[in-house]
């Protein structure tokens, strides 16, 4: 075989590889929805993805950053981590089907109430251009990621990459003095 045909050859079997890898990753997530209905109900009122898993590069060792959405929570990130549990619990197959394939994930979500999707947060600007939404049943989610972009266009503000990652700048005429509020 020559270089270019085994070039050819190692490029089309990555390809493979990193299809293969989405479509485990998707499947994990129809299964973290389907237990973030059947645990939180009614009171669910969005479930968003992030981070590389959102992006489209994930790795076989990507956490599955979530942002769920629900009304009420328990007070407290602890008592919200023991109500989450049962999603774990009802994922856990699937974990281990993915398990199977190489993929070791874990769930690592973030819980807010539409209250306190509200007041906002530096979290935010990641989700303004990667949340892929899972669910936003009266669409709080996306009304609020709509509302920041606008407010960062307004701004002028920027995501500016730097060594494979990236920074906000928020106010490009900032001065001394200057409140910046998203």
């Amino acid at each position: 075989m020559s270089r270019g045909t085994l070039a050819q050859a190692a490029a089309a079997e990555s390809v493979e590889c990193e299809r293969m890898l989405k479509e485990q990753y998707d499947r994990l997530l129809d299964e973290v929805q389907a237990a973030c209905h059947a645990v939180y109900g009614a009171r669910l009122a969005s479930l968003a993805v992030f981070g590389s898993v959102a992006r489209g590069t994930m790795r076989p060792d990507s956490d599955v950053d979530l942002l769920l959405v629900a009304d009420p929570l328990p007070a407290g990130r602890m008592a919200r981590m023991d109500e989450f549990s049962a999603v774990e619990e009802r994922v856990a197959p699937a974990l281990e089907a993915a398990a199977a394939h190489g993929i070791r994930t874990m769930l690592s979500p973030v819980f807010r109430t539409p209250g306190e999707l509200q007041q906002g947060g530096l979290l935010f600007l990641d989700l303004v251009d990667e949340a892929r939404i899972l669910y936003d049943r009266d669409a709080t989610l996306r009304r609020y990621l709509d509302a920041l972009r606008e407010k960062l266009r307004a701004m002028g503000a920027r995501r500016v990459s730097k060594g494979g990652g990236y920074y906000w700048e928020l106010k490009p005429d900032y001065q001394w003095g200057d409140k910046i509020e998203l």
